[in-house]
């Protein structure tokens, strides 16, 4: 007879070896992947990652037709989410093209859509044209590069010598030079 019961802990492992047949292969199959294995998943995935930037004096060019056209100036830009929209701080525009007057923007904040060649400016937005003397005033302008299209979606303020005009929604188109107001417009002269 063992005096200490302790002794008896070395059968353990002994009696697990001897019944090993026993208990294995439903430990085995219930252990088991389901599903198959496919060894494709355990391949890293080649995938384009964002690449997310932020800069300092960052200054865009759009081109139509291979001429320069505009020259967009931002002390800071940046993208967070998608890589096809570049969001500016402290926005300036010029128009270039040597086929109308020029036209200088200025905007807090901008978001020029790669894709689209969309351009969006916000909170304090300024438009000048300094042959004509003429400056506009909106919290929010777009300009379509596709349909050469300047759209303000809200209220409008263009002050010019011996004028002041306030309006809803403006539409300027660059081919025609032309003007569409809605919603009420008001003229001071």
């Amino acid at each position: 007879m063992i005096k200490n019961p302790r002794n008896l802990l070395w059968l353990l492992p002994v009696l697990l070896f001897v019944t090993s047949p026993l208990w294995r292969p439903p430990l085995a199959a219930f252990l088991a992947p389901r599903g198959g294995y496919n060894p494709k998943l355990a391949q890293p995935q080649e995938e384009s990652p964002i690449q997310n930037f932020i800069l300092e004096s960052v200054a865009i060019t759009m081109t139509s037709n291979s001429k320069e056209e505009w020259q967009i100036d931002a002390n800071r830009a940046y993208t967070q989410g998608d890589d096809h929209e570049i969001e500016m701080e402290e926005v300036s525009a010029m128009y270039i093209g040597s086929e109308r007057e020029p036209i200088n923007i200025e905007s807090r904040k901008g978001l020029y859509l790669i894709d689209k060649r969309h351009l969006v400016l916000t909170d304090h937005v300024k438009v000048v044209k300094p042959l004509r003397n003429q400056v506009m005033l909106s919290e929010r302008l777009e300009y379509d590069d596709a349909d050469k299209v300047l759209v303000s979606p809200g209220k409008v303020t263009i002050l010019a010598p011996g004028m002041k005009l306030n309006a809803g929604r403006m539409d300027y188109d660059f081919s025609t030079e032309g003007f569409e107001f809605s919603d009420r417009v008001k003229v001071n002269l």
